[in-house]
């Protein structure tokens, strides 16, 4: 058996080397990311910089704490506050008794006092002294939780989750087409030596015998793959490191240490994996191959499609379908986060993948109609369209990688763009201001009136509405500490005005310093009903809902009064001009109004609305886009392989077929139209099926933005779709004509 297996791989290396090569760079990815993802889960310990010659740090209380249930028992969870706590000056009085104390804070209001704090201060004291004073009105930090009161703490920590998603989610997918590469190449393989495997059971071979042939193939190839992938990972970690840090996703202090090893065992032992599991269905078929086989030939393919892959097919096409239904009619919102729509795809896409053959003849039928009309296309264009709907195994072959590279660049892409597309519909919907100013404390400017250069005529009718960034927290089902994003407004009836918010029940208009606004998010929403809340400096209230407004897209926050945001800040002026009001005036007299007006903390920007949500339009964040763009070069550079591979192997095997038109007068152009258009057909094949699973995938998002009263944009992106499949139509075309000239040239046909 042993020398049957090595002599097979002497004989087949080259159909072997797609899958060599898809294993090899899917563990070195693999193993690059892994190693990536070790620093993020164990990041190395750093030495404070803001408060360094301080033995202690005294920061404002940042969080909040509230007792939740976790079963039969009761946890605590944190939260960050919105607005936190400073050091304010009564305590910092109290500290400068005990020893020297640093400030390098930023001045803010207290909160609770008539007095004006910072957010930290270094004392140079001992602990136990400051711990005393202090008590629980802040914090007490020393050794290396001093970092906590460095401004780069919190972006490194945000920075970390964001390469882990990033590295997860590249390593997730790039198993799943090693997977699904591998094993359309080993079922492809199988079907090319079926003569092969007849001629082994005629000459006395059991299927158990015949199977495990093909898998001990398949391990070879996977241990000595899997090897080069480890050493490719190593190669190219670094490299990956130096572009997260270069790219601005990971911090600047990212980088390798070299401790860890567990990488290269995961993913050694899940390329060896792949391999198997690639080849195992295969297997199972070639085992069942006849001796008969051996004396087959026939051109077109007959049951090319095996029972048990088409009920995993349908299985998964029915779980892939059914899942979708259930989400949309059970729980819309988590079509809209970005996990669901990144993995939920995956089952339609092997779905299809699996059920190809079966869909290929139709599919092929349906898009050589256009062939049949045109002049000139005559024998060739017979061949194409005949060629490609009886060699199934090999249409399919061909149009699998290019219907799961469509799939993913039109799932993901535009999974993703739809959901920004309709949150930027939804922030333009609720708000019927003309001009918008923005900034970190616009307090001085809250009233037009006050403004000069500006006449009682200029301001009839108009309306300026001032609100601030604040948040509210609410324990829902007593097990969860849930925070929601908030608007501080201090006039309601210009906010009114100024804003058209989706409200399903109640009025707006009700809201005073004893209610709030909430969204049918909350597990409360019913106008009249009372919910305790924490608000952004983490003080308790009890306020009633006068309004509810729809859930769409998430970011219909809650609306609270000033009096119930303090610590908040004015951030943001909308400014409605009436009937009679003089627009241009208007702005005009705002951007006067920014140096002499006392407005301070930074850059004031004062523009029209359509200036204002273009620029704040929500769109797939940077970090998001890159995710999925490196998944789909991931996808692309396999489907390259996948493809190259397949036509490689099919045009060995092709010498009588290619034979046959050049005896009966075709000339070697024609006979390599031929092959080129039956590949570039079998590509549209893959393209068309890839365009099917996006537009069910796309249902999704769609059926439940509609169902959350929040606005339906579908946005397909056409042009990266355009680019996969024409990167695919490139490839294979190119392979499929090098590979014929070089075999009609060695046949001397």
């Amino acid at each position: 058996m042993l020398t049957v297996v090595v002599s097979s791989l002497r004989t087949r290396w080259a159909s072997l080397l797609g899958s060599f090569v898809a294993v090899a760079l899917g563990v070195g990815v693999m193993a690059a990311m892994g190693l990536g993802l070790a620093e993020t889960f164990d990041a190395p310990e750093r030495e404070p910089r803001r408060f360094a010659s301080s033995p202690v740090v005294v920061m404002g209380r940042d969080t909040l704490t509230v007792e939740v249930r976790r079963g039969p028992d009761t946890a605590h969870v944190t939260k960050k506050l919105a607005h936190p706590h400073p050091v304010d000056a009564h305590l910092l009085a109290e500290l400068r008794e005990l020893g020297r104390v640093r400030m390098d804070g930023t001045a803010r209001e207290a909160v609770g006092v008539d007095a004006v704090g910072v957010d930290a201060v270094g004392v140079d004291a001992p602990v136990a002294a400051v711990r005393e004073v202090v008590g629980d009105r802040a914090r007490v930090l020393t050794g290396d939780d001093r970092r906590q009161a460095d401004p780069s703490f919190e972006q490194d920590a945000e920075a970390l989750v964001a390469v882990n998603s990033l590295l997860g989610t590249a390593a997730g997918v790039t198993a799943f087409v090693s997977v699904f590469v591998t094993a359309s190449t080993f079922a492809f393989v199988v079907a090319l030596r079926r003569r092969e495997f007849g001629l082994l059971r005629m000459a006395g071979a059991t299927p158990g015998q015949v199977r495990r042939v093909l898998l001990a193939e398949a391990l070879a190839v996977g241990v000595v793959a899997s090897a080069a992938g480890c050493a490719l990972g190593a190669w190219g970690a670094p490299l990956l490191v130096r572009e997260l840090v270069d790219g601005g996703v990971a911090p600047s202090w990212f980088a390798l240490r070299g401790e860890v090893t567990w990488p290269y065992h995961v993913a050694f032992w899940t390329g060896a994996s792949v391999a198997l599991s690639g080849a195992w269905a295969a297997a199972w078929r070639a085992g069942r191959t006849g001796p008969v086989e051996a004396l087959r030939e026939a051109s077109v393919d007959t049951g090319a499609l095996p029972w048990f892959r088409r009920a995993v097919g349908v299985v998964l096409l029915a779980g892939g379908l059914g899942l979708l239904a259930w989400k949309a009619g059970t729980d819309p919102a988590d079509l809209l986060k970005r996990k669901t729509y990144t993995t939920q795809p995956m089952l339609l896409i092997t779905a299809v993948a699996a059920l190809a053959p079966l869909l290929v003849r139709p599919a092929v039928r349906l898009l050589a109609l256009p062939l049949r009309p045109v002049r000139g296309s005559g024998a060739t264009g017979l061949l194409v369209r005949e060629n490609a709907a009886a060699s199934v195994r090999r249409t399919a072959a061909v149009a699998a990688p290019v219907l799961v590279m469509v799939a993913l660049a039109g799932s993901l892409l535009g999974s993703a763009s739809t959901v920004a597309a309709a949150k930027s519909a939804e922030a333009r919907e609720r708000t019927r201001a003309d001009v918008v100013v923005t900034g970190e404390d616009l307090g001085a400017v809250q009233r037009l009136r006050d403004l000069r250069g500006l006449s009682a005529r200029q301001l009839a009718g108009a309306a300026v509405s001032p609100s601030a960034s604040t948040a509210v927290y609410v324990r829902e089902e007593g097990s969860a500490l849930v925070r929601s994003d908030a608007r501080a407004v201090s006039d309601v009836a210009a906010f009114a005005a100024v804003s058209r918010l989706p409200v399903v029940a109640g009025d707006v208009r009700d809201l005073d310093d004893r209610s709030i606004v909430v969204n049918e998010e909350w597990e409360r929403h019913e106008v009249g009903a009372w919910v305790r809340v924490w608000l952004g400096d983490g003080r308790p209230a009890r306020l009633r809902i006068v309004a509810v407004l729809a859930r769409g897209t998430g970011d219909n926050g809650a609306y609270v009064t000033t009096a119930n945001a303090p610590g908040a800040r004015v951030d943001r002026l909308e400014v409605r001009a009436g009937r009679g009001a003089d627009r241009s005036a208007i702005v005009a007299a705002l951007r006067s109004a920014n140096p002499v007006s006392g407005v301070s903390g930074g850059t004031v920007e004062v523009r029209s609305a359509a200036e204002w949500l273009a620029a704040t339009r929500q769109g797939t964040g940077a970090q998001t886009r890159l995710g999925l763009f490196v998944v789909l070069g991931i996808a692309l550079v396999y489907a390259g392989i996948a493809i190259a591979g397949t036509l490689l192997m099919a045009t060995s095997a092709r010498d009588a077929e290619l034979r046959a038109p050049r005896l009966a007068g075709a000339t070697r152009g024609q006979v390599l139209g031929a092959v080129v258009g039956e590949t570039l057909l079998a590509v549209a094949v893959g393209a068309g099926l890839g365009l099917a699973v996006t537009a069910v995938n796309l249902t999704g998002p769609a059926s439940a933005l509609g169902r959350l009263s929040a606005p339906v944009t579908v946005d397909v992106p056409w042009g990266v779709i355009g680019g996969c499949a024409g990167a695919c139509a490139v490839i294979a075309g190119v392979t499929a004509g090098v590979a014929t000239v070089v075999r009609m040239r060695a046949g001397r046909m």
